[in-house]
């Protein structure tokens, strides 16, 4: 059989540490594990293949006679390295280096496990819509979440009476099945999760009603959410231990909670500065005058508009706007004003602009 290069398929060098080893092949298998990669269909192939150069280059022993005689796992007569395995670990990467390197630094590749590690509870995402006005206040809001809890009748342990946990007989509480051959290159052994406990080195004689033995149980939770001022769409809060609970008493995840603001019937927002725009009567634009603008938080405000003011001036209006998220300035207001030109004329009204018309035109030729 050709020698596999499995320092090329972990794309390490023949002097590589065991550190560098690890790194490498964490970074390939997430890459590669064909619950992360659906779309490739050589992923799952890739995955064993970089299991497999692992699995050899994790052991002095093992890596030694590669090294020497260029034999491959498949070729130590014990069956190489078992790719399903690594279904048995949920797709824990910790357990998983735990199985390679061992529990404490790298150790024996098939270390003195203890059993698999519980996992944590997975972490939820909710997207939650909010008014613009509930962004620059902050405001709470009460969001119910479907998720898994803690049995409460067992409190997340599988069973109600400890006295129920045996150590299992079958792999002796390692969480592990051994196997050894003799070869042509000395003794090899390898290594399965332990089908009866699944990896976790007990078993359960009798396992809560409630739960099934899970520690876990469906529920919908209200939980109140705190969206401070300043939040924008995008804005990301982190609820630790509000997300699923883990295995058989282990840590919950977290709930990540994404905000996303509805568009404003009249303001427009760019960072913490809002904008709008505000029709003027023609004449308050040649005479000057004030009027009222609303703000977003505060009701209405006076804006005093000068003597000839022109359509599409900007006005500011200092801390109208939306407060910083991080507690720096509030924004301003900028309101545009837009000249209103009357579409009908009482007969006055034509005779007073028509007089108008005719002076300025006067005092336009005059300077001529």
């Amino acid at each position: 059989m050709p020698k596999k290069d499995y320092y090329k398929l972990l794309g390490v060098n023949e002097n590589a540490t065991k550190e560098e080893i690890k790194k490498a092949y964490k970074r390939l298998a997430k890459k590669y594990h064909p619950d992360l990669n659906k779309d490739d269909p050589k992923a799952a192939d890739k995955f064993k293949e970089i299991n497999e150069a692992a699995s050899v280059l994790a052991d002095d022993e093992k890596r030694n006679q590669y090294d020497r005689f260029g034999t491959t796992a498949d070729a130590f007569g014990a069956g190489g390295f078992d790719s399903a395995n690594f279904d048995d670990f949920g797709f824990d990467f910790d357990s998983i280096f735990d199985s390679f390197f061992g529990g404490s630094g790298f150790g024996d590749i098939f270390g003195r496990s203890s059993g698999r590690r519980k996992r944590r509870g997975d972490h939820l995402r909710y997207d939650l819509e909010i008014t613009l006005e509930e962004a620059a206040e902050g405001t709470s809001r009460t969001i119910t979440v479907p998720r898994l809890e803690k049995c409460h009748e067992c409190n997340g342990k599988g069973v109600k009476d400890e006295d129920d946990i045996e150590k299992c007989p079958d792999c002796n509480g390692s969480g592990v099945m051994r196997r050894s051959a003799r070869t042509p290159f000395g003794m090899f052994t390898t290594q399965t999760t332990c089908s009866r406990c699944r990896g976790q080195g007990t078993y359960i004689k009798k396992p809560c009603k409630e739960c099934e033995g899970s520690g876990r149980i469906e529920k919908t939770r209200k939980i109140e959410i705190k969206i401070p001022a300043g939040s924008e769409t995008g804005t990301n809060l982190r609820v630790r231990g509000e997300g699923e609970a883990g295995e058989q008493g282990a840590e919950s995840g977290d709930l990540f909670v994404i905000i996303h603001v509805k568009q404003h019937k009249f303001f427009e927002r760019h960072g913490n500065d809002i904008y709008a725009e505000v029709k003027i009567p023609f004449t308050t634009a040649a005479l000057g005058g004030k009027i009222d603008v609303p703000t977003l938080l505060e009701g209405k405000a006076e804006l005093k508009i000068p003597s000839g003011t022109q359509t599409h001036t900007i006005f500011k209006m200092s801390g109208k706007g939306i407060p910083s998220l991080h507690g720096h300035a509030t924004g301003s207001e900028f309101i545009k004003v837009l000249i209103e030109i009357p579409k009908s004329l009482s007969k006055k009204q034509r005779e007073l602009l028509e007089e108008f018309d005719k002076s300025d035109k006067k005092g336009f030729l005059g300077i001529f």
